[in-house]
């Protein structure tokens, strides 16, 4: 009977073990609830531990949160594993097949980029650290067109891909960033036929997903094996063709851009 008792508690901790994924909001929270609860159902299903889906109305609360070492896995952006590395040793482990680039959109078909051109035009990020959309973006505009955004525009950070998106048809701005995939999930078709992609970014490893060191491997090796066996349709509902092993070291290549926030 004790031997059977203690069998029910070890099945009982197993069945319990709970751990959260922090979500990066490259869109509203409620579009991303919307996506993600059905990847944590997926992934409790297959492993047996709970996921909690968590994310923040805006990315820099997000940052603060996992440089805080708050979520025991997340989906982040390049740069903000570097720094999430760095401060909390958060390692990666899956990532997107497809790397990632930053673009440009403008209403306009084509976008002189010259000085006399985007002097004190007005620029919308999602954030000071998306990656793609706006630390790309500013370092490839200052290196081949030898223009500095953030000295000789202005610029108006929006909490998301989408508000840019959304600016930029409604002319709150002159141009925009954002990546290929958020663009391409935008469902706004009354703002989106207005909008084009006047610029792209070099290409570089997509955003990986990372775990705290605090989370058991046994944990994580069940989540790497899920992820790469999810099912087709919910890889298409996060705009993902097919997940791959990845790890720490292939984002070295992020740490040699200069794209520090000043």
């Amino acid at each position: 009977m004790k031997r059977l008792s203690i069998f029910l508690l070890l099945a009982t901790f197993a069945y319990s073990s709970e751990i959260t994924l922090g979500v990066v909001p490259q869109q509203s929270p409620l579009k991303l609830s919307k996506k993600w609860l059905k990847v944590t159902s997926y992934l409790e299903q297959q492993t047996g531990i709970k996921v909690v889906f968590k994310t923040e109305i805006s990315i820099p609360k997000f940052e603060k949160e996992l440089y805080s070492g708050n979520y025991d896995i997340s989906y982040m952006n390049p740069y903000h594993f570097i720094i999430a590395n760095k401060k909390q040793n958060y390692k990666a482990f899956i990532r997107a097949n497809k790397n990632i680039e930053g673009i440009l959109l403008s209403k306009s078909k084509k976008v002189e980029f010259t000085k006399e051109n985007l002097e004190n035009k007005r620029f919308l990020f999602p954030a000071p650290n998306a990656f793609a959309a706006t630390l790309l973006t500013k370092l490839e505009l200052k290196e081949k067109f030898g223009f500095d955004i953030d000295k000789q525009a202005k610029v108006l950070y929006v909490n998301s891909h989408d508000s840019v998106y959304k600016g930029i048809s409604r002319e709150v701005g002159y141009l925009g960033g954002g990546i290929v995939r958020t663009f391409n999930n935008f469902v706004n078709n009354a703002d989106k036929k207005n909008l084009h992609i006047v610029y792209k970014t070099s290409s570089y490893p997509s955003h990986p997903i990372a775990f705290h060191p605090n989370v058991d491997k046994k944990i994580i090796n069940k989540l790497e094996n899920a992820f790469l066996k999810m099912p087709e349709e919910l890889k298409k509902l996060l705009s993902i063709k097919n997940f791959i092993k990845t790890n720490s070291n292939e984002y070295e290549v992020i740490k040699k851009l200069d794209v520090e926030n000043k």
